[in-house]
């Protein structure tokens, strides 16, 4: 098995590695001030980022993102339980639930703007915004779809309904909600991203716009490079939690792949 994953994992080194040395490459003679040399991009990247916008913007936009991640998940998923288990109440409240959730989470950032003000309540509102309702279809669907079967056990050895939750419903819905927290920490990503270009002054969306505008291109290329590298590590980061806390549902999904 080991053998087999090892071309995989030197391809997906290999390729940005490539990508980086051909752009290094390509760019290094240029006079183009809108596309600079990756050297000097490199550069304003480590003064800017490393350095002088690390603790007042990087740290903060990160701040933000997990904070708004966070509450918006816990929301959508204990949220979602209850509209799952208590079908009157979902009947009334789904055709409301998909009205909001077929509004793109970033045309949502004026109206907190309008409600909320600027500052930093209202990026930590529109990320969890944007967290909550991915989160919460996931779990309706995950409880709904649960099998039968595990309900009828439960009634056999009576569990009492807290742990039918947490022992044997939310771990038999936990892959579908686990899928539905990795697309809310995506839109997050984004809409930490825009509530920052739209209103703030600070975090990394506002100092890349500000380079953007002030025609500093090395600077507004670093930006877009520390995004990039951000949402990469964050994005795996989760994939290491999906699976150690799903471990169990990997390891099932192996055994019949290899039956």
């Amino acid at each position: 098995m080991k053998n087999n994953k090892a071309p995989l994992v030197f391809l997906g080194v290999a390729s940005p590695l490539a990508l980086l040395a051909a752009w290094w490459t390509f760019s290094a003679n240029s006079t183009n001030s809108f596309f600079p040399p990756l050297s000097l991009i490199l550069q304003r990247f480590a003064d800017l980022w490393l350095f002088e916008h690390f603790t007042s913007d990087v740290l903060l936009s990160m701040g933000n993102l997990f904070s708004g991640f966070l509450i918006g998940i816990a929301a959508g998923v204990v949220i979602g339980f209850v509209l799952a288990m208590v079908p009157p109440v979902r009947w009334m409240f789904e055709p409301t639930i998909h009205f909001f959730r077929g509004i793109p989470p970033v045309a949502m950032i004026p109206i907190v703007i309008t409600l909320i003000g600027f500052g930093t309540e209202m990026r930590v509102a529109n990320i969890a915004l944007a967290a909550f309702f991915p989160t919460l279809i996931a779990t309706m669907d995950g409880i709904r779809g649960i099998d039968g079967s595990l309900k009828d056990v439960c009634s056999v050895y009576r569990l009492t309904r807290s742990e039918r939750m947490v022992r044997v419903y939310l771990p038999a819905a936990g892959p579908q909600i686990f899928s539905g927290m990795q697309v809310s920490l995506q839109v997050s990503f984004v809409v930490m991203i825009a509530s920052e270009m739209l209103g703030s002054s600070q975090g990394i969306g506002a100092m890349t716009l500000l380079a953007q505008q002030s025609f500093m291109s090395a600077d507004m290329w670093a930006g877009i490079l520390l995004l990039g590298v951000i949402g990469f590590l964050v994005n795996i980061g989760f994939e290491l939690l999906k699976g150690r806390v799903l471990r169990w549902y990997i390891g099932s999904r192996r055994v019949e792949r290899a039956a």
